[in-house]
């Protein structure tokens, strides 16, 4: 991890976002999602827009398609015992049609993302119409 902490950049803003989303959605009630992606230029990973989606098919219509990104998620569910879960992880949306170049910058910083965002899991998805099955992916994760 030593080396991508030196190419990849996270601003203080930035990790202090990630840090309050971390922290206010452990109660959540409603799934909450954010979107990240990274700068080409200055290779520092920021919030795609300061939308916090509440809305999974919402936020599945705004992913772009041929560009990767990072999608942190909370996604409050009942297990089969009945007990309440809120799993907080990350969602690695790689697109089958992106080009290697977006491919090999999104890879180097997957596990950066992942322990800077201190999400519990990574979820791998090609395609926007994956998020709607997510909760069977988190429900069998639980």
């Amino acid at each position: 991890m030593a080396s991508e902490s030196r190419l990849y950049t996270f601003s203080p803003e930035t990790q202090e976002k990630l840090r309050k989303f971390r922290l206010g959605t452990s109660r959540a009630k409603d799934p909450q999602a954010v979107v990240y992606q990274i700068d080409k230029h200055s290779l520092e990973i920021a919030q795609a827009d300061d939308e916090t989606y509440n809305n999974i098919q919402e936020l599945a219509e705004d992913l772009p398609d041929h560009s990767p990104r990072f999608i942190l998620i909370s996604y409050p569910l009942t297990l089969p015992s009945g007990r309440l879960s809120v799993p907080y992880v990350m969602l690695y949306y790689l697109p089958v049609t992106c080009n290697a170049e977006l491919r090999m910058l999104y890879a180097g910083a997957k596990e950066l993302m992942r322990n800077t965002a201190e999400v519990g899991k990574v979820i791998e998805i090609t395609e926007a119409e994956e998020l709607e099955t997510i909760e069977d992916k988190l429900g069998g994760a639980a």
